[in-house]
């Protein structure tokens, strides 16, 4: 329950350790001991995507989100900046079911990695075909399946100066972002745990705290 209330509410670790008499360091033992043991329950992306090709659903839902971070001095921290969302943060790509459930979040990476570069490096069209799934996504993925015959990637339509949407191109975009909804409130979920505010942690150890809150929040959910 200690452990609970640092991650739902962003406690201080002195103020749980004083309030519980405990010492600090204890506290950030069981806080770390919790979340590597949670996070080794989350799925691959493989087992993730053949569980829902078993329940006999086709379709899942991808997106990329940024978790803000500290702004560091120093120009390694620089690529931790998101020009899209003009903040420092790391990058997560994350796959929900038709439903927003979160099935699995890749790992953490510097806030300026765009969505269809985490997705090639993840193999996120290899692991769909395998599984026989297809998946909804927004404009940012535009490009990661070239396959026009048989798409695995459904993304909506672009305009642009020269090119201007048809009324049927235009409902066709209405009828994916509802589609795609779900993941939205997905990620309002998950980042209804405060200690994602201001990630204070490194890559490794906020891909570990990540995976911990996925399977904490798929708990919550389905209780």
């Amino acid at each position: 329950m200690i452990v609970l209330a640092v991650l739902r509410h962003d406690q201080r670790l002195a103020d749980m350790a004083g309030g519980n008499n405990v010492s600090e360091s204890t506290v950030r033992r069981w806080r770390d001991e919790l979340i590597t043991l949670l996070a080794a329950q989350a799925p691959r992306l493989d087992r993730a995507l053949k569980k829902i090709a078993k329940r006999g659903e086709e379709v899942v839902l991808i997106d990329g989100t940024l978790i803000p971070t500290e702004r560091r001095t120093g120009r390694a921290d620089r690529r931790n900046y998101s020009g899209k969302h003009r903040r420092h943060g790391l990058h997560f790509l994350a796959l929900t079911d038709e439903r927003g459930r979160l099935i699995w979040i890749s790992a953490a990476r510097p806030g300026r990695t765009h969505d269809i570069t985490a997705a090639r490096h993840d193999h996120i069209l290899a692991h769909l075909r395998a599984a026989g799934l297809s998946a909804l996504a927004d404009l940012g993925f535009r490009g990661l399946d070239n396959d026009v015959l048989d798409p695995v990637i459904v993304t909506g339509f672009h305009a642009s100066r020269t090119h201007k949407l048809t009324p049927g191109q235009k409902t066709a975009n209405r009828v994916l972002a509802v589609g795609r909804a779900p993941v939205e409130h997905c990620f309002a979920h998950l980042k209804n745990w405060r200690t994602l505010t201001k990630l204070r942690t490194d890559p490794a150890r906020a891909t570990r705290l990540l995976r911990s809150l996925l399977v904490l929040t798929n708990l919550e959910v389905n209780r």
